[in-house]
């Protein structure tokens, strides 16, 4: 007749327990042993009894065969840690390869590209996002023109100033000499009247230059019909 299968739970009479460890002990230690002389492997084991004694048995010894667990313990943390990582970044890069074919899909319906399988509602919402974009654009030529314009009217206000400063400057060192005033006055071609108009400019709508019939002949400022 065999044995019947035992039950594998705490044992609660202590005499039978403390019995069943030594024996257990014993038979783990001694397969220990030979399993590192039948297989040539390095083999370390650490036992405590309920009470804090300690067995053991190592094929070498407790402290290398403690270190190598250690190490190899630390190289198997980072290799999971740099597969982790590596998954990680397989991730990212998949989801940036969607995010660019959106992009680009978007991209070429904005050139007008790839229009085919686009319905009636699509191309509507397509044309009304371009019509933002381009009034956007529009917007922003419009206010770079007039900031560029303020500023040419700027430099011509000073510009303006200072030629008003020169001809102060001039005709205020020339009162009592009679002739090197003509001679200024002559040679500016009626500059104090040209200096007391300041320069503006802004934007307006090309105009048509007039031109002279061809049966008059000009003569400087003048014509002669």
């Amino acid at each position: 007749m065999g044995r019947g299968k035992i039950v594998i739970r705490r044992i609660d009479n202590s005499t039978s327990r403390q019995v069943t460890f030594s024996k257990r002990r014993n038979g783990l230690l001694k397969k220990a042993k030979e399993l590192a002389i039948l297989c040539d492997a390095e083999v370390g084991v650490m036992i405590f009894s309920s009470t804090g004694k300690l067995y053991d048995f190592s094929s070498t010894s407790m402290k290398s065969v403690i270190d190598r667990y250690n190490k190899s313990k630390e190289e198997h943390n980072q290799l999971g840690s740099s597969t982790s990582e590596i998954k990680f970044w397989q991730r990212e890069a998949a989801m940036l390869r969607q995010q660019l074919h959106s992009l680009q899909e978007s991209h070429r319906k904005i050139m007008g590209e790839e229009l085919s399988g686009l319905t009636v509602k699509e191309l509507q919402s397509l044309e009304n996002q371009l019509e933002i974009s381009l009034r956007g654009v529009r917007m922003k030529k419009d206010q770079l023109l007039i900031d560029e314009i303020q500023e040419l009217n700027r430099k011509g206000s000073l510009i303006h100033q200072e030629n008003v400063e020169l001809y102060k400057k001039v005709y205020g060192t020339k009162d009592d000499n009679g002739p090197n005033r003509y001679s200024v006055l002559t040679s500016g071609q009626g500059m104090g009247e040209d200096l007391q108009v300041p320069v503006n400019l802004q934007l307006s709508q090309p105009q048509q230059h007039y031109k002279a019939p061809s049966g008059t002949t000009k003569l400087g400022r003048f014509q002669l019909h």
